[in-house]
C-alpha cells in the first residue's frame, strides 16, 4: 500500500483538495488519505488522536490549535474565503430567497430543509441562528433535516429529490453545493444573514510527513490556482 498523506478537513474543502490530489501523488509519490466533515468534528478528532498531517479548517480554529500546540504555527495560510448559500435539486423550480421575507416563505413551504450539523458544522451552526431570526427553528419540525456536514446533507436532498411540485432547499457552505452533484447553486443567504467563513491550512505538529504537508499547502495556496479556488467556491485568494 502507498504511504499517504493524512488530512482532517472542513468539507468546505472536499472538491479543491480533490481536484489537487493527482498533483500532490506526483510531486511526492503520497496519496492523499482525507477525512472531511464538520469542524468541530475534525477538532475533535486531532485532540483524539486520530492520524494526521495537515488540517484545513476555520481560520479560528486553525489559530486555536496553534495556540494550543497542537499545529506548527509557522506554516499556517490562508486557503481563502467559503460563503454559505442555498441549493436545490437540480431540475426543482427554486422558489425567491433574496430577501428574509422570501427566504423565510420558501422555507416554510419546503417539503424538506436540508442542512449541516447545528452544534459543530460552520453553516449548520449559522444557518440555526438563521432559522431563530426568523422564528422557524421550532415550526419546521421534522422538516429540518441536519447531517453531519453540508455535502452529506446535499447528496441527501438529492436522493430524497423526486415528486414533482416538491420543494427542497439546503443551506450549507457554497464550496459544499458546488461539489455536490445533482444540486443547483442559487445564490447566498439574504445579504443580512451572510456568513463569510475564512478556512486555513497548517502541518500538524510532529507530523512524520511534514515536507509533504507544507508541499500540499503550497499547492492550495499558489496564485497559479486562484481560478481553481474560485470554480470550488473560495471567493478570495489566501492572504
Amino acid at each position: 500500500m502507498s504511504a499517504s498523506l493524512y488530512l482532517l478537513s472542513g468539507g468546505a474543502a472536499n472538491g479543491l483538495v480533490s481536484r489537487l490530489q493527482g498533483r500532490f501523488t506526483e510531486q511526492t509519490g503520497l496519496q492523499i488519505h482525507g477525512t472531511f466533515s464538520a469542524v468541530g468534528q475534525m477538532k475533535q478528532a486531532l485532540l483524539a488522536g486520530q492520524p494526521c498531517d495537515l488540517v484545513i479548517l476555520t481560520e479560528a480554529l486553525v489559530r486555536e490549535l496553534v495556540a494550543s500546540g497542537h499545529l506548527e504555527g509557522a506554516t499556517a495560510r490562508r486557503v481563502g474565503v467559503v460563503r454559505t448559500g442555498l441549493g436545490v435539486p437540480a431540475g426543482q423550480v427554486a422558489p425567491p430567497m433574496s430577501t428574509a421575507q422570501q427566504l423565510a416563505q420558501a422555507l416554510q413551504q419546503a417539503s424538506g430543509v436540508y442542512m449541516a450539523d447545528p452544534l459543530k458544522a460552520t453553516a449548520g451552526i449559522h444557518f440555526m441562528k438563521v432559522l431563530r431570526e426568523l422564528g422557524l427553528d421550532l415550526s419546521l419540525g421534522p422538516r429540518l433535516r441536519p447531517f453531519a456536514d453540508g455535502q452529506t446533507a446535499m447528496a441527501a436532498m438529492v436522493r430524497d429529490s423526486g415528486p414533482a411540485g416538491q420543494t427542497l432547499i439546503g443551506c450549507t457552505q457554497i464550496t459544499e453545493i458546488l461539489n455536490t452533484e445533482g444540486v443547483r447553486s442559487v445564490g447566498l443567504l439574504p445579504p443580512q444573514f451572510e456568513l463569510a467563513t475564512v478556512y486555513s491550512a497548517a502541518v500538524v505538529k510532529g507530523s512524520g510527513h511534514s515536507r509533504a504537508a507544507a508541499a500540499m499547502i503550497e499547492l492550495l495556496c499558489q496564485p497559479e490556482q486562484a481560478r481553481l479556488r474560485q470554480a470550488c467556491g473560495f471567493d478570495s485568494d489566501p492572504a
